[in-house]
């Protein structure tokens, strides 16, 4: 027994991280224990209800805005004032939290914050985790530096990116950490670890612990995580609303709900953000069982067309005329060595994307690689001189119809092989250890996996078939299936991924999140 499991009620598993015993502290574990005991009971059944309303959706049903909650989209109130320091996100890069090289890159990155990822972007190894969690801890303090295998050192410059942290969604779970029997919530885990641990440090460098929260579906969802803040904050004796955080609308109900998330977390809110990947995922998800709903290929589904521009453009005016920020999307273009022609064409595609968000009224976006943060400053700077537009109060008029309304296009045989492709190349790189991944010059996190998981279930579902002909059923898509691993290099992990992938997207129910079974995968490979 190790001193971190002499916290009663509570088991932790061995981990080889230098800082673990640190990080996870009996005063750290108490804590974390505490969260568990307070909140999980009501985080299931906030699951349970989304599980409620799927149900619905499968029979017909489709999203409206809560009846119960108009008074409070009606009416004229604002969240509470944020930190100066806080009012120019302009650009902000984001990446995984476990590659210390990657991390102290965001960091000198130039964008003005850095947004540490412990879930789309990070494969959930229990030993990854925690370093996360140690890189972090260090960067707090500035004390982070890396020296490559060839000799190169990375340190972090004196003036840095601003840290903003994003914990796992509440759906997933921290096997290797087990209070009164069971495991954590990953949320509860990633959240504490990194509050408790630094909030008092980023107080005393004049800062404040901030925070994106991934996957909420209600308001019901911020409200709790309110409650978990507000908890936190009593706990280590710092004033109420000192948490910040911006909440990420990329789920389809919560798009219904934008208003409400803001009022539920007032005190601590930064605003919302465009989940553009996760939004497609979800969307596809949740209007799964209507034909109406069924989208082209991935890469027809952009943000100047049908459900994502509407809710884009709602989200703008949401955020506004409640005083915080409205945050663009997620490009995942990266730039190409010893390429200056598709380098060109790439940037030139992050320029107009970019634009487009500022000139809509966005207040700043999101890259995933160093090098692309000169190309959307730039493009920003020309549409916004001033720190953020959050004045701007642009006059549209959104309703169900347009949240809802489908992007038209093409189902092609190369969209399908893309998916396949980018599934199963993805999956291989998670289950081995690696959750941010650059294919095919795009750089590809879970979300966008999800995507082509869903998309080719969707399309064996309703029957579809491509421009050509081909049927989209599951005896075409497992020879293609075959046909498309036999030409990737064999590695233990790809096998796991493509068996994976085939029994998703195959399966005549839905599985709700790849990273569920994967995760599963991942506990297997660890002994665990």
């Amino acid at each position: 027994m190790t001193e971190n499991e002499k916290v009663q009620g509570v088991h932790v598993a061995p981990c080889k991280v230098e800082m673990a015993n640190t990080l996870l502290s009996m005063d750290c574990l108490s804590f974390l224990a505490e969260l568990s005991r307070n909140f999980t009971e009501e985080r299931n059944l906030l699951l349970k209800d989304r599980k409620l309303q799927q149900e619905k959706l499968d029979q017909g049903e489709l999203f409206d805005f809560p009846h119960e909650t108009e008074n409070i989209r009606k009416g004229d109130w604002k969240a509470a004032p944020f930190p100066e320091y806080l009012a120019e996100r302009r650009v902000e890069i984001t990446g995984p939290s476990s590659d210390p090289k990657m991390v102290i890159n965001a960091f000198n990155s130039g964008a003005n914050v850095y947004m540490s990822d412990f879930e789309d972007a990070q494969s959930p190894f229990w030993e990854l985790m925690m370093l996360g969690q140690e890189n972090l801890y260090r960067a707090v303090r500035h004390t982070l530096n890396f020296t490559s295998e060839e000799g190169k050192e990375y340190r972090m410059n004196d003036k840095t990116a601003i840290l903003f942290v994003r914990p796992r969604g509440l759906h997933l779970d921290e096997a290797h950490v087990h209070v009164d029997g069971k495991p954590i919530p990953g949320s509860f885990f990633d959240f504490g670890v990194y509050f408790f641990n630094n909030a008092k440090e980023l107080i005393k460098r004049s800062l404040v612990p901030t925070f994106y929260i991934p996957k909420t579906e209600s308001y019901l969802e911020a409200r709790l995580w309110d409650k978990i803040f507000t908890f936190s904050e009593k706990y280590l004796g710092l004033e109420n609303g000192t948490i910040k955080a911006t909440f990420l609308v990329e789920t389809l109900p919560a798009a219904f709900q934008m208003d409400e998330i803001i009022y539920e977390t007032k005190n601590h809110s930064l605003g919302l953000n465009c989940g553009r990947w996760d939004y497609i995922f979800s969307y596809i998800k949740k209007l799964r069982s209507n034909p109406d709903f069924v989208l082209p290929d991935r890469s027809e589904v952009t943000m100047d067309k049908g459900f994502l521009l509407a809710y884009s453009r709602l989200l703008i005016r949401t955020c506004h005329r409640r005083g915080v920020h409205a945050m663009g999307g997620m490009s995942a273009f990266i730039p190409v060595k010893g390429d200056e022609e598709k380098n060109r064409v790439a940037f030139q595609k992050v320029r107009e994307d970019k634009e487009r968000e500022a000139g809509n009224g966005h207040d700043g976006t999101w890259v995933a690689h160093p090098g692309i943060v000169p190309v959307a400053k730039e493009a920003f700077d020309k549409k916004m001189p001033s720190k953020n537009q959050i004045s701007l109060i642009p006059e549209v008029s959104i309703g169900r119809k347009e949240l809802i309304t489908p992007v038209t296009g093409k189902i092609t045989e190369e969209g399908l092989r893309s998916n396949i492709r980018i599934g199963i190349r993805y999956l291989e790189a998670w289950i081995g250890g690696k959750g941010a991944v650059p294919l095919y010059n795009l750089m590809e996190d879970a979300a966008t996996s999800e995507i082509c998981r869903t998309q080719i279930w969707q399309w064996i579902k309703h029957k579809k078939s491509t421009e050509n002909g081909l049927r989209i059923d599951r005896e075409n898509v497992s020879r293609i299936i075959g046909e498309e691993v036999s030409r990737l290099n064999k590695t233990p992990e790809l096998e796991i991924a493509s068996e994976l992938f085939k029994n998703v997207v195959m399966d005549s129910g839905f599985v709700e999140f790849f990273t569920i079974p994967a995760y599963e995968k991942i506990l297997k490979m660890e002994g665990y």
